[in-house]
């Protein structure tokens, strides 16, 4: 590989780890083209699978200001770029790894923090960012509602309280 074109695949890496919220490196050792091809469907629009030489991966990495993925660029490597929901892209791998064992995840690197292998399959998981989403909006309105009920009750107690002592003021005779 000339030395401008190492530069250009390095430049290209950089940018994809700087602007992606996620980066999954995986070991592909044994895959069949078919079954790569099948795995980047199987991970959508929202991730983007590369196949790199190591050593332009972490270099491109290192410029980015990543360099705690260092340990894991041995044998043949593949990165998982994701620019969009984490958890998706997650268990995409973790289901095709499941499907096909001679895909393995090695680790990866999510909003600037290492991440290892089993710190991935849990973030695969979790349930996807819209059905959490839509738990906190419904856990926010019962909370509301409770408060709104309890501010009810207030007034309500109060005029009760104030009836009863009426009716034992008429009993007593005052």
């Amino acid at each position: 590989m000339a030395k401008a074109d190492k530069s250009g695949a390095i430049a290209e890496l950089k940018n994809e780890f700087e602007s992606s919220s996620a980066a999954v490196l995986t070991e592909y050792r044994g895959l069949t083209v078919a079954q790569l091809k099948e795995l980047r469907v199987s991970l959508g629009g929202n991730a983007k699978f590369a196949v790199a030489k190591n050593t332009l991966t972490k270099i491109a990495a290192n410029n980015a200001g990543i360099d705690s993925l260092d340990d894991l660029f041995q044998g043949p490597t593949a990165v998982a770029f994701v620019k969009g929901d984490v958890v998706e892209a997650a268990k995409g791998l973790r289901d095709f790894a499941k499907a096909n064992p001679l895909l393995v995840i090695k680790g990866g690197v999510v909003d600037g923090k290492s991440m290892s292998p089993t710190e991935i399959t849990k973030l695969a998981d979790l349930e996807s960012r819209e059905v959490l989403l839509a738990k906190l909006a419904g856990a926010l309105k019962a909370k509301q509602s409770q408060a709104a009920a309890t501010f009810a009750a207030l007034p309500t107690q109060m005029a009760r309280l104030a009836e009863a002592l009426r009716a034992k003021r008429e009993e007593a005779g005052e």
